[in-house]
């Protein structure tokens, strides 16, 4: 066996050479970061309306357009939060 046979072997047990597969990370040199002031503040309370459900169970409220997943939730219920963490595309909140 040659060492272009051995090569050859790992290629086709390893899904090939580089093609572009896998799942790292692209990265774009266009990106642009969201630093916008968020309608909503850590510690603060709002007055929401909890429109539906996440996949993790917790209820999801909008305001201004800025998505906040309230812990306890319920779609249908009419709430006060209280924002616990607010990051850069949501914020986490629980009921007041």
């Amino acid at each position: 066996m040659s060492f272009n046979d051995n090569s050859e072997r790992q290629n086709r047990r390893f899904g090939g050479g580089y093609r572009g597969g896998g799942g790292g990370r692209r990265f774009n040199n266009d990106r642009q970061f969201d630093d916008t002031p968020k309608p909503v503040e850590t510690g603060k309370e709002y007055d929401v309306s909890i429109t539906e459900t996440s996949r993790q169970g917790d209820g999801i409220a909008r305001i201004d357009g800025f998505v906040i997943f309230v812990k306890g939730g319920q779609p249908g219920q009419e709430t006060k939060v209280k924002i616990t963490q607010v990051g850069r595309r949501f914020a986490i909140a629980e009921i007041a």
